[in-house]
């Protein structure tokens, strides 16, 4: 028996996609620091970050959450953010990574439209025993962040294409 919840028709009947932040970002109808950008995906920074280089992950085609997305896509979409992990990681000295990906309320999902969570951990949050606060961040310190990041990323996607690997098969 196959059960998929189509929650899209709900949400986009209660809030039309046009007023989806993360869609409005999308269509570059909103300012975000993007990170990697493609036809299917982009990656931007998490405007209210819990840590430095907090970076989201989102298909561009509407998906309220993982349960709606076709499985093939959520592979996708987990690969790109393995990527993208790694140059978070390289960018911002982290030494290790969370990722998140809330699907509904009851799990925190604050904007509708699936992404995933990259978050940069630090061994002195360990010691300290908590998980941090969402901070606010200037735009500058985004943009400073943003470009280590997608620097870090060009050299990765520069050594995976030299051998002959995709980003997202």
């Amino acid at each position: 028996m196959s059960f998929r919840v189509d929650l899209s028709k709900v949400y986009n009947n209660l809030h039309p996609v046009q007023e989806c932040p993360f869609c409005q970002i999308s269509a570059h109808q909103d300012k975000a620091v993007v990170v990697f950008e493609d036809s299917n995906y982009l990656a931007f920074m998490d405007k209210r970050p819990i840590n430095t280089g907090h970076t989201l992950v989102i298909p561009r085609k509407h998906y309220v959450n993982v349960m709606e997305m076709p499985r093939e896509e959520v592979g996708q979409t987990f690969s790109l953010a393995a990527v993208i992990s790694r140059a978070v990681v390289q960018a911002t000295n982290a030494d290790g990574i969370n990722l998140g990906q809330n699907n509904g309320s009851a799990a925190s999902q604050e904007v509708p439209h699936l992404h995933v969570h990259i978050i940069p951990r630090f061994i002195k949050e360990v010691k300290e025993g908590f998980w941090p606060r969402r901070k606010v961040t200037s735009l500058s310190e985004l943009q400073n962040v943003g470009e280590r990041i997608r620097s870090e990323l060009s050299k990765i996607l520069l050594t995976r294409n030299s051998h002959s690997e995709k980003i997202i098969h």
